[in-house]
């Protein structure tokens, strides 16, 4: 369904309480329309999956990662490929959620050059992850491993990943029908979690400590 109306922040925070997330075919497009997915990508909190070999890069703690350092520097790297759903209006949006302490980022960093990062929405105890980008290997998957930690230590109880993608399923991340999901959405609706409420793991070493499925 294409918007007919201007979207704003508030209009889009409605759209994700109600299981609806906003693309655009393509960067060029002004028009975005609304997607509420047969079936749904989701992270259970409890099985992100941290293979033997991204636990040792995690222990080696090489790269610095940060919490809402760059988020617009996120977006942009999400959005540098040859295919983006991402378009002007989408990127101002979420600037707006940003600013308005709705939207978040992950950064990882490598010698003060931005090389991974992930960065979504948050909702009641929901995240739901929008894009995530990697420049060097492994940088969106130690992203995401801090990322999961971080929301299981601030009380979130549902990670929507929206899609379901052979690299998210190797991760841990299912996918369950439409219904199950807005279900799921509600319950995590009724809780209040906050994004900010710890500063993020001390070292990739606590990450891969508190995590139960290294494998």
């Amino acid at each position: 369904m294409t918007a007919e109306t201007a979207i704003t922040p508030d209009l889009l925070l409605h759209a994700y309480r109600s299981g609806l997330f906003p693309m655009a075919e393509t960067r060029d497009d002004p028009d975005i329309f609304w997607v509420d997915p047969r079936k749904r990508g989701i992270f259970p909190l409890d099985s992100f999956r941290i293979s033997r070999s991204l636990a040792k890069t995690l222990r080696r703690d090489a790269y610095q990662v940060t919490l809402n350092r760059d988020f617009q520097g996120v977006m942009s790297a999400c959005a540098d490929r040859e295919e983006t759903w991402i378009n002007d209006q989408i990127f101002d949006l979420y600037t707006q959620l940003f600013d308005l302490g709705h939207a978040h980022s992950i950064e990882v960093w490598d010698d003060g050059m931005l090389i991974g990062g992930v960065y979504g929405v948050t909702i009641g105890s929901a995240y739901c992850g929008e894009s995530m980008f990697s420049r060097k290997r492994d940088a969106s998957k130690i992203a995401l491993a801090w990322l999961v930690d971080h929301l299981n230590r601030c009380g979130f109880t549902l990670f929507d990943t929206q899609f379901l993608t052979p690299h998210l399923a190797s991760l841990g991340a299912i996918e369950i029908p439409r219904a199950a999901y807005h279900q799921r959405l509600q319950d995590a609706l009724q809780l209040d979690a906050d994004y900010t409420a710890h500063p993020l793991a001390d070292s990739g070493q606590d990450v891969v400590q508190r995590n139960g499925q290294t494998s």
